[in-house]
């Protein structure tokens, strides 16, 4: 029983798509879907000209579907890496203001492992690891996927921050409640709404004078003197230790969102993988927030 077809059909949302990602023709998709739903005796998708959605019994199947092929991929990869050094590719993702920390984390790895590519995505975007043929994400806030394994790798801490010369020019900044007086840096968040600021006594009444729908962005644009962002504390740190940057309203400082490493079930015991996250569990408490949280599991547990 062939359930691969389905799988691909389900998650990039039409044949031709899934003919592209298996490397066969559409037409092959089509009979590989009806002979299952023979097989199976049920209608798994209902197919229009223009889209081809879900039954009911196709959703049900479609999430056996998934562990069956997570488990026969992970079978044959821990076969093939039996008693050899790791190797192959790991697929990451990650949000990008997490590049810079990233990139440390991952340093040593490609020469302590040659046979060992790591390919890195950035993208703000929350999909299926398993569709976008993704091992591993790191991710700002908590998983909402409990299919998935994730580990709280460390606290971030909200920080106000602006250039000193921004601030020698502008009125001054006691309170939040002065920030309708200055021009605000803001962050556009992946649904195109400029992302609320957060402080202590809760006041959010900052301008967005420019919103930007990358962090980095608004980390440049501040530092260019356009005026007041909040950022996560690892993205401003370096700039707040050389002086670039001045932090404000220390005393209205709150918790950030924490980072997870999440990962499949399906890719628990493959060596090449595993490398990747023991990397990253034992770099990023140390890069995100000195002093952060110990770690804490979700999912399932995870043998030692």
């Amino acid at each position: 029983m062939n359930v691969e077809p389905f799988v691909r059909v389900a998650e990039l949302g039409g044949f031709t798509a899934a003919a592209r990602r298996l490397g066969v023709t559409p037409a092959a998709v089509s009979k590989a879907v009806a002979r299952l739903e023979e097989q199976l005796g049920v209608r798994l998708l209902e197919r229009t000209s223009r889209s081809v959605t879900l039954t009911p019994e196709g959703e049900v199947w479609l999430e056996h579907a998934r562990r069956a092929l997570d488990t026969l991929q992970a079978g044959r990869q821990r076969l093939a890496e039996t008693g050899a050094m790791p190797r192959g590719e790991v697929r990451v993702t990650a949000s990008p203001v997490l590049g810079g920390v990233l990139g440390v984390a991952l340093s040593g790895l490609v020469e302590r492992y040659p046979d060992l590519q790591l390919s890195v995505l950035f993208s703000d975007r929350l999909e299926s690891l398993a569709a976008a043929d993704i091992d591993i994400a790191v991710r700002l806030g908590s998983p909402a996927d409990s299919a998935l394994i994730g580990t709280r790798v460390g606290a971030t801490r909200r920080v106000t921050v602006a250039t000193p010369g921004y601030l020698a020019a502008a009125p001054p900044l006691d309170s939040p409640a002065d920030l309708g007086r200055h021009r605000a840096v803001r962050f556009l968040g992946p649904d195109g709404r400029v992302v609320s600021w957060s402080f202590a006594s809760g006041a959010d009444v900052a301008p967005a004078n420019l919103a930007l729908a990358d962090g980095n962005a608004v980390v440049a644009a501040t530092l260019a003197g356009v005026g007041v962002c909040q950022a996560i504390g690892f993205m401003v740190r370096e700039h707040v230790a050389s002086g670039r940057l001045t932090r404000v309203l220390a005393d209205e400082e709150t918790d950030g969102p924490p980072v997870y490493v999440l990962r499949r079930s399906s890719a628990r015991g493959i060596p090449r993988v595993a490398v990747v996250v023991d990397r990253l569990l034992e770099e990023l408490p140390r890069l995100l927030h000195p002093g952060a949280a110990g770690q804490a599991r979700l999912g399932r547990p995870e043998s030692a």
